[in-house]
């Protein structure tokens, strides 16, 4: 579901954000990326959204090569792989209902059907009933559901997080993890990047470890040395 074959990143100003990185997580199989800050996570989770493709080695999502993806097939490769943002990103001008349907929108959907299926994401997260309410009415915890409810809302087969709970207090953090937990328990394939190691220990799952742009160690038992 998504593959790492010897990939390297490096940027214009000459950095390399990862050297000879290689893992592959199955379909259904939920994940935590983990390492300090400018270990590579935030890279690793461009190069599975298609947002940067890399310098060498080969990245593949959802069968699809990222590497032989052209342009225009970009917005179809994304409606599969949902992100969650540490910071939301929200509309600020826009209701609820609006900032969870733009996806659907983007895809050229019904209103009727969009109306549908949002409201079973918020349903999904816990918000049924705040699709009027803007952004800015509606707690921390709240936003990042809602983030969480737009990056499902088209049902991908793939959801990627970056520090999804790094502005949350332990409780919120817990709750939102397992709304993560939930989505995989139905066959979504997760990866979650966080250096939250209180929650990497409560949950549980797969733990793969960067540093310096390298993979260190994988907890399902191979070691990288």
């Amino acid at each position: 579901m998504i593959s790492f074959e010897r990939v390297y990143k490096r940027y214009p100003n000459g950095r390399e954000a990862l050297t000879d990185v290689s893992f592959s997580l199955a379909s259904g199989e939920m994940a935590f990326l983990t390492g300090h800050s400018g270990a590579g996570k935030s890279t690793i989770l461009r190069l599975v959204a298609l947002i940067d493709r890399p310098t060498r080695g080969q990245v593949t999502v959802n069968n699809a090569n990222t590497n032989t993806v052209r342009r225009r097939r970009v917005p179809a490769f994304r409606r599969d792989v949902g992100v969650v943002f540490q910071d939301h990103k929200l509309l600020n001008d826009r209701p609820v209902l609006d900032n969870v349907g733009l996806p659907l929108v983007i895809a050229g959907m019904t209103r009727r059907e969009i109306d549908k299926r949002v409201r079973a994401a918020l349903d999904q997260v816990g918000l049924l009933g705040k699709e009027q309410l803007l952004p800015q009415e509606l707690s921390t915890g709240e936003q990042q559901r809602v983030g969480i409810a737009r990056a499902v809302v088209s049902k991908p087969p793939v959801l990627i997080a970056d520090e999804p709970t790094g502005n949350l207090d332990p409780d919120l953090a817990r709750e939102v993890m397992r709304l993560f937990r939930r989505f995989n328990e139905v066959g979504v394939t997760i990866l979650i990047a966080t250096h939250d190691f209180h929650l990497v220990d409560e949950f549980r799952v797969r733990r793969i470890v960067l540093e310096g742009g390298r993979l260190t160690s994988d907890s399902s038992g191979v070691s990288h040395g």
